[in-house]
């Protein structure tokens, strides 16, 4: 129970729907007292309180579990580790992966629970081949992109009361109806460990400064950056170019070379990609029967899903996409599906540009 309404309804509808329910909020924050700015976070003090007095009004058990420490070395460190190798993490499909349906799940498990319900927008049922999990009914609000890292164990033991919920208005409503006081807090969204939505400020703090050169395709300095970690590919705005470009054209980031501390930028044809490849895969569900297979390629979490075709095998997977995929990043996660189900998840670690050398 995050604290927000999502959860808040799910552990309702577990209620009701008979289940022996207990609320268990995760503190995930080495500063225990850390209040909640605005709509940013989902972790603090006052999602905590949020969270136990939904549980005290439905009537159920609540428990605060610590997992901060695990968090700290399996989210927080692995982001600032893939930033400074110049890659673009996502901490949210790391959470779910390491902590919510691993940690939580495991001490679940262990504690005699069937499984682990939670506010998530997706759907999970027993298929022809095992358990798969699929998008949620409410297009605009489906997660079934960032829960592309559940194996089909862990969905064997995973509930989501809201996947066939049309709308979030509809959750909202009936929170209210429920005397749910959290029924209108608004939604959390960013990275919940850094509360005030400055990352470039955060990441500072935490890899330091370093000034490098931003680099044209030809090698020439266009201008400075004060470290090469604030970027990612396919950014445009904060570049801050002394040079403009000789057409007159926006420039975007290329490749971030964390070595040499250099930020390579280009036209936006360029961020053009035509294959991505990753060895770091799991299968949402049973495992293709075919090691080359059609699927839909999704890079982002609200992106449009890409049809495709990939192979995968002893070194991982690769998927060529219909049409070129644009500014992607190594450390994004790219996720298949078949129609509305989840086939699994890798982590882009290569790519190739669609446009010639």
């Amino acid at each position: 129970m995050s604290g927000g309404v999502d959860s808040a309804v799910a552990a309702a509808r577990a209620v009701d729907a008979g289940h022996d329910v207990v609320g268990v909020h995760l503190a995930l924050s080495r500063a225990g007292g850390t209040l909640r700015t605005g709509s940013r976070g989902c972790c603090t003090i006052e999602d905590a309180m949020d969270a136990r007095r939904v549980a005290d009004l439905l009537g159920i058990p609540f428990y605060v579990w610590d997992f901060s420490e695990r968090f700290r070395d399996d989210v927080i460190d692995d982001f600032i580790s893939e930033y400074r190798a110049g890659r673009t993490p996502n901490p949210c499909m790391r959470c779910n992966e390491k902590i919510k349906f691993a940690a939580l799940l495991e001490r679940a498990l262990e504690l005699g629970f069937d499984a682990v319900c939670t506010g998530h927008y997706a759907v999970v049922h027993d298929g022809p081949r095992g358990w798969e999990l699929h998008r949620a009914s409410d297009a605009a609000k489906d997660q079934s992109y960032v829960l592309g890292v559940l194996t089909q164990e862990q969905l064997a033991h995973t509930m989501f009361p809201l996947g066939t919920t049309p709308s979030k208005e509809i959750v909202r409503a009936e929170a209210e109806a429920r005397g749910l006081r959290v029924a209108r807090k608004p939604d959390s969204h960013d990275i919940c460990f850094i509360p005030d939505g400055d990352t470039r400020g955060w990441l500072a703090d935490k890899v330091g400064t370093a000034p490098g050169p931003i680099l044209d395709s030809d090698g020439v300095e266009v201008g400075r950056h004060d470290g090469a970690h604030a970027y990612t590919v396919g950014q445009r705005r904060g570049l801050a170019l002394g040079t403009p470009a000789p057409d007159g054209r926006p420039r975007f980031v290329l490749e971030v070379r964390p070595v040499t501390n250099t930020v390579v930028v280009g036209p936006k044809e360029a961020l053009a990609i035509s294959e991505i490849a990753g060895a770091r895969l799991s299968w949402a569900g049973p495992a293709p029967e075919d090691a080359a297979f059609a699927c839909d390629v999704q890079i982002r979490a609200h992106a449009d899903p890409v049809p495709a075709h990939a192979e995968w095998g002893p070194d991982g997977l690769r998927v060529t996409p219909a049409e070129p995929f644009s500014g992607v990043a190594p450390g994004q996660t790219a996720v298949l599906y078949d129609g509305t189900r989840v086939i699994g998840q890798f982590t882009i670690d290569r790519t190739a540009s669609a446009v010639p050398a």
